[in-house]
């Protein structure tokens, strides 16, 4: 059994995807970060970076104690290593052609971790949520978002997911952060590869399962935020 430490945000979304369509058993544990349950001292004990989401496998295949992991990243390659699966080759796949996949599919999911995910999000702040309308922000961020794009539209050219053939943890880790924002979504027409492999994961049983929880765990998802949720969410120093 995982315990499943989750929100319904991109990051989120991510964990369970791949939690689906691997049919493992899970069990989900809400964090309310709009109420900073992400603070709270135990967890805290789970993801020291009072970030979701996070995980506790109580059956780790050494069979030993559980095992707490945190950053969404380093989940995808857990879970990835631990049943086997998604890490871009086939069963009969060979050792050096698993060697080459995996090198591939760890390029592309480092690559969404330290930038699609980040300036995306950043693109989602300033059109979103900041108090101030900051022109130069938005621009820049915007910017950089399409540029992303612009990245993986080229390496989705003649192929079906990111790492070639197979759908893989790299697919599970972008595929939420493709224009998230309803309230300021990115312009996707120039980027008919996205828009193609993006149609196609979302017509998977395993991501509509995934996106049905959504309302299920949190059923004010999608609405504005309060002035004290974004004191919460985005208020937090070092001390």
């Amino acid at each position: 059994m995982i315990d499943l430490y989750y929100w319904p945000t991109p990051n989120g979304h991510k964990i369970t995807l791949f939690l689906e369509e691997a049919g493992l058993e899970y069990a989900i544990k809400p964090v309310d970060i709009g109420k900073g349950a992400q603070f709270e001292p135990e967890y805290l004990k789970i993801s020291p970076n009072n970030k979701m989401p996070a995980i506790v496998d109580h059956a780790p295949v050494d069979g030993g104690a559980p095992i707490p992991v945190f950053e969404s990243g380093a989940i995808l390659l857990y879970l990835a290593n631990k049943t086997g699966r998604f890490l871009g080759f086939s069963a009969g796949a060979d050792a050096g052609a698993q060697l080459r996949q995996r090198v591939l599919v760890n390029e592309w999911l480092f690559w969404q971790m330290g930038g699609l995910g980040p300036m995306t999000g950043q693109y989602g702040h300033f059109h979103v949520y900041a108090p101030e309308d900051i022109s130069y922000a938005k621009d820049r961020y915007r910017k950089e978002a399409e540029r992303l794009l612009g990245v993986l539209d080229k390496q989705l050219g003649g192929r079906d997911f990111i790492a070639g053939g197979e759908y893989s943890i790299a697919d599970m880790a972008a595929y939420p952060w493709i224009s998230p924002y309803d309230k300021a979504p990115l312009d996707l027409a120039p980027f008919a590869n996205v828009r193609r492999w993006q149609a196609a994961i979302r017509e998977r049983p395993a991501t509509q399962r995934a996106y049905a929880l959504s309302k299920q765990v949190n059923p004010d998802a999608g609405k504005t935020l309060t002035d004290a949720e974004k004191q919460v969410l985005f208020g937090q120093g070092a001390r």
